[in-house]
């Protein structure tokens, strides 16, 4: 970890959370864009990785034909704010070719914040715990999986 702990009763401090991340990918090589989606979230700024769920292979969400996804989920011990978190993220997915052109597009790189240990967002448009994990077993299975106990 990089940079100062917050010393208590340091409201200005950055707060220590675990965020749990989301994983997939269905297009080109698939296990090579988690492998690099995996090194580039060890590489973040006051951050590291405290577990990793087995990769494990699904079906698109909404049935249109395109192929199947890997998909991983990571426990990152983060300092970043939920905000500048999901930035990173979003540079991430672009690094590995992402393009947004539709929902359910097959896609390079997906990555979502699943889950806060310590917190919630409700923003217009980034909202954690994420939306779509009541929807996704596949999600509270690997949450399970690399789930902290704190």
């Amino acid at each position: 970890m990089t940079g100062a702990s917050p010393t208590l009763g340091d409201v200005s401090a950055p707060v220590r959370d675990v965020a749990y991340i989301a994983l997939g990918s269905n297009l080109g090589d698939r296990a090579a864009h988690l492998a690099a989606a995996r090194a580039a979230l060890a590489a973040l700024p006051e951050s590291r990785i405290l577990a990793l769920s087995k990769v494990e292979e699904t079906l698109p969400l909404d049935g249109s034909p395109q192929e199947s996804y890997l998909n991983q989920m990571v426990a990152l011990e983060t300092f970043l704010a939920p905000r500048k978190l999901l930035e990173a993220l979003l540079d991430i997915e672009r690094t590995e070719g992402r393009v947004r052109s539709r929902k359910w597009a097959p896609r390079t790189l997906d990555i979502d914040i699943v889950k806060f240990e310590g917190r919630t967002v409700a923003e217009p448009d980034f909202v954690v715990p994420h939306p779509e994990l009541p929807n996704r077993e596949f999600w509270r299975r690997e949450l399970a999986e690399v789930r902290i106990q704190r």
